[in-house]
């Protein structure tokens, strides 16, 4: 797991947006949980609390001699220590998430380009008949069902299918194709047709073979 990015889908602009806000604005590492930079995230709430916590000892401290001070019963005592501690990791953990909440506008504003870059791409052909025969032996486990491609993926247990679905997913995001996608436990079913093109195309093929890489 990476601490400033992560693997598979880009985040939302909004996301990124709202999880720049709590860092810069709230608190430290909250928004960059929210964004999933969990490592980065943990680390910066840590400090944010630390610092803080160190904080407000020293304005607890500051508040009791200052009142002892009145009745004269304390006696005062330098205590800046923990201000300046204090200051220092809070101030640490919001640059830190200044850093992640950069990262994360940066990868929302890459995948919204990547899709209005897919969206603008020119339409694919349908193949024609006689090529899909061909096409469909380099992909041997898909079989044609209604003029789809399909193809069942068994795995051990539920978490095993949904963890192939993640990446799936993202395969297909990335492309800016997408598959139907039927889960039964331990089973998944993907199916493949370019909906545009009204049939099967390169496109299709092109996404089945990555998704047996999987």
């Amino acid at each position: 797991m990476k601490l400033f990015s992560r693997n598979g889908k880009p985040p939302s602009r909004a996301l990124a947006r709202n999880a720049t806000l709590l860092n810069l604005l709230a608190t430290p590492g909250l928004g960059s949980i929210i964004g999933r930079r969990w490592i980065a995230g943990s680390g910066q709430l840590l400090l944010a609390v630390v610092g803080f916590t160190l904080f407000l000892t020293w304005f607890v401290k500051e508040m009791f001699q200052y009142y002892g001070q009145i009745s004269g019963d304390v006696d005062v005592r330098p205590i800046g220590v923990f201000l300046e501690w204090g200051l220092i990791l809070f101030g640490l953990a919001w640059l830190w998430s200044a850093v992640t909440s950069l990262s994360l506008l940066r990868e929302a504003a890459t995948g919204r380009q990547q899709a209005l870059e897919n969206f603008g791409a020119p339409p694919v052909q349908k193949l024609a008949e006689a090529n899909i025969p061909p096409a469909l032996a380099l992909v041997p486990d898909w079989r044609l069902q209604d003029g789809k491609m399909v193809r069942t993926f068994q795995f051990k247990d539920f978490p095993a299918a949904i963890k192939f679905v993640d990446a799936v997913a993202a395969l297909a995001e990335q492309a800016w194709h997408h598959p139907d996608i039927d889960i039964r436990w331990n089973q998944v079913t993907l199916t493949l047709t370019t909906h545009d093109a009204g049939g099967l195309t390169e496109k299709d093929f092109t996404l089945a073979r990555q998704f047996d890489r999987l």
